[in-house]
């Protein structure tokens, strides 16, 4: 049987006619009715559809059209010529591994599905589907692509097996499942080196895959640093190397704050202080305690100068929401440390000066995702909520940050020379 006519047939013995349960969207507590007349006086575009989703979308549909088609060879020559020109999304995503993802989804939404709204007695597919990738691996041991797409649906089955977060109270099956399946993605990439292929894909992976292996503490900062000295425009890597030198993980808030200024440093040419705020980006909303260590000055540096460099409004809206949504909800969770706190409240008031010098488009999407903590594995009733959520959120911001100005009637119209206010 084909990997396709399995993975059919497995995702239709599995899911038959049941729909995916997921939990619902939180409602806002504010309704913009009860805002000021925002229809009147905020003056901004609204984006359904901004370049950066249509990007991430279509190399993701690409490589998940190719898989199912079953046109291995010709998705590794697409991934490899992306790769070896290090091509990525406005965003910093990496073109190949999208691609890669794309020819992996169905699979690991299979075992998603199995193993968040299925029982033990579903099993059976997911083992027939990745059977049917293990042997495709077998028909082209050679490729790398192939087995990065390989490798990484086993981690991905790992953590739908363990959770994502770094410490939890995990079953000792779970747990079991865990190690056999990022076990399995090492013994897959083991051939490879991405530094001799010159693949940021195959060294990304293998960076992934420090989370089952032994002694990682050991390496992670020297692979980090491969990684990112081999595609450094792509701040994805970037801040995986913040996340994974958080305490919970392989590093210490020291190695972190070490880590942030060494590749500032090497990056400079290219993000000014930028590495150093891409470092913390996400390391900050997973353990709020570490921003008692960050130099905010250099920080709030750092957003200006990847805001300077950005061609379009993704990374406006990305930070935006972050300084407007994400750090006050993570201060929560570090109410107990002073310090800390005091470090979130002066990226948080960064809001105001980043909305009125460089947002003149609102992405919905993305200050959705900002409640969320930019967490991509958060499940969302749909994107149409998510947007919803995100819109009315955004509004909310809009009015505690500028709603003197319109309770007085003057408009706000958000140019790319910046904000304009209109007096009533």
């Amino acid at each position: 049987m084909s990997f396709i006519q399995s993975l059919k047939s497995s995702l239709k013995a599995s899911l038959g006619s049941k729909q995916r349960q997921v939990s619902a969207v939180p409602q806002i507590a504010a309704k913009a009715s009860e805002n000021p007349d925002l229809e009147k006086l905020l003056v901004i575009p609204v984006s359904d559809d901004p370049k950066e989703e249509q990007q991430r979308s279509h190399a993701f549909n690409k490589g998940q059209f190719l898989a199912r088609q079953e046109r291995w060879e010709d998705l590794s020559k697409i991934v490899n010529d992306e790769d070896q020109n290090r091509r990525a999304s406005g965003g910093g995503m990496p073109i190949a591994e999208l691609l890669c993802q794309g020819a992996r989804a169905d699979v690991v939404a299979l075992a998603e599905h199995l193993l968040i709204d299925g029982t033990p007695e579903e099993a059976r597919p997911l083992s027939e589907a990745i059977s049917a990738l293990e042997q495709i691996l077998g028909e082209h041991s050679n490729n790398h692509v192939i087995a990065t797409i390989v490798a990484m649906a086993h981690l991905d089955i790992a953590w739908a097996w363990r959770g994502t977060d770094a410490v939890r109270d995990t079953p000792a099956r779970n747990l079991e499942a865990f190690e056999l399946h990022c076990t399995r993605a090492c013994q897959v990439l083991d051939p490879f080196c991405g530094i001799e292929l010159d693949s940021p894909l195959v060294t990304s992976a293998r960076c992934a895959l420090l989370v089952g292996t032994p002694n990682a503490q050991t390496r992670v900062a020297d692979d980090y640093e491969d990684l990112i000295d081999l595609a450094p425009e792509q701040q994805r890597h970037i801040r995986a190397l913040g996340h994974h030198m958080l305490p919970q993980w392989f590093g210490s808030y020291e190695t972190l704050e070490l880590e942030a200024r060494r590749t500032a440093a090497r990056t400079q040419d290219i993000w000014g202080a930028g590495a150093y705020t891409w470092t913390y980006f996400d390391a900050v909303l997973v353990d709020p305690y570490c921003a008692r260590y960050i130099d905010i000055p250099f920080f709030l540096e750092g957003i200006r100068d990847i805001l300077e460099r950005s061609e379009d409004q993704h990374n406006a809206n990305l930070f935006a929401s972050f300084a407007a949504v994400s750090i006050p909800n993570a201060a929560h969770l570090c109410a107990d440390d002073l310090e800390s706190c005091s470090a979130l409240e002066q990226i948080q008031t960064a809001a105001q000066w980043i909305m009125s010098d460089y947002l003149h488009e609102l992405h919905p999407l993305i200050w959705g995702h900002a409640m969320e903590g930019f967490d991509n594995h958060a499940r969302i009733a749909s994107i149409d909520a998510l947007f919803k959520q995100g819109r009315e959120k955004a509004n909310q911001v809009f009015v505690r940050i500028f709603g003197e100005q319109m309770r007085k009637g003057n408009a706000l119209i958000f140019t790319p020379q910046g904000l304009y206010v209109q007096q009533a």
